[in-house]
């Protein structure tokens, strides 16, 4: 039963794809694209030292990444729990598609302006690129509607929950029982668990796969996973108070859904936000 209603969760989820153009006054002032670069760690540098590491970092946030107005928000987050354990991610969000090279080019006079020396200026970047391996990927998602927005500080053991699920568009399919399904979905679980702190779903926008559909769940820690899954079950069970009606509800959802999905868990650093 447990196991029905964790994949009643994710198919409904989906459910977002579809509203995204129906959007409230609120929803309509968000920012549009989240820009996700994968990149990896260089395995031979020799004696990492993280708090070195963030401090690089966090020099480039504060003279650089938090001065440029093109860029909303930004931050970077580390494995936990994925296929890849040198990866990590580098996240940053912008109200339009034209910001995103207007941010590009403020980085480079912010970053002429901070370190006028070119000689010092090459020091750092060298300093900083020596912790990364030369590949990097990058994925331009689109933002979506019925967020949870986050409140508060990050802490240290603050983790995001990343699920990815692939659409599959069935011709029987249509807007208005998206619509209704996921209004109430979204009103009766997501919002209501106190265990997710924020969440954030994306749709492709430029990337290698059209069909990718990422949710970010925002928790306080790696122990309230399993405790966000118990309490969605909880809220569903609550809501769709028989076996029978969200067996219902998952027939109806399941043909916008491959089946096929990937999870990962990464720690938030602090430290590194904008």
């Amino acid at each position: 039963m447990k196991t029905n209603n964790r994949i009643l969760i994710v198919m409904v989820c989906l459910l977002l794809l579809f509203t995204a153009p129906v959007l409230s006054q609120d929803e309509q002032e968000r920012p549009t694209y989240v820009v996700v670069t994968t990149m990896h760690w260089n395995l031979d540098y020799e004696d990492f030292d993280k708090a070195k590491w963030i401090a690089t970092e966090k020099e480039f946030f504060d003279k650089v990444i938090k001065k440029n107005d093109h860029i909303v928000s930004a931050g970077i987050y580390t494995h936990l729990l994925s296929d890849d354990n040198s990866e990590l991610l580098y996240v940053q969000v912008y109200n339009t598609w034209n910001d995103i090279d207007l941010a590009a080019k403020k980085n480079q006079e912010l970053a002429e302006s901070a370190w006028p020396d070119e000689s010092k200026r090459e020091a750092f970047f060298n300093k900083q690129n020596a912790y990364y391996a030369p590949m990097h990927s990058d994925e331009i998602y689109a933002t979506m509607d019925h967020a949870k927005l986050f409140q508060g500080d990050f802490n240290d053991d603050m983790v995001v929950y990343v699920r990815k699920n692939h659409f599959d568009f069935p011709e029987d399919g249509s807007i208005e029982e998206f619509n209704s399904m996921n209004t109430e979905f979204i009103k009766n679980v997501i919002h209501k668990n106190e265990y997710i702190k924020g969440y954030y779903p994306h749709s492709h926008a430029y990337g290698a796969n059209s069909t990718d559909f990422i949710e970010g769940f925002y928790l306080n820690s790696m122990s309230d996973l399993e405790k966000m899954f118990e309490r969605n079950q909880e809220l569903i069970e609550a809501h769709w108070s028989s076996e029978a009606k969200q067996k219902e509800f998952a027939k109806v959802a399941s043909k916008y859904f491959t089946g096929k999905h990937s999870d990962a868990v990464y720690a938030v650093i602090p430290e590194l936000r904008k």
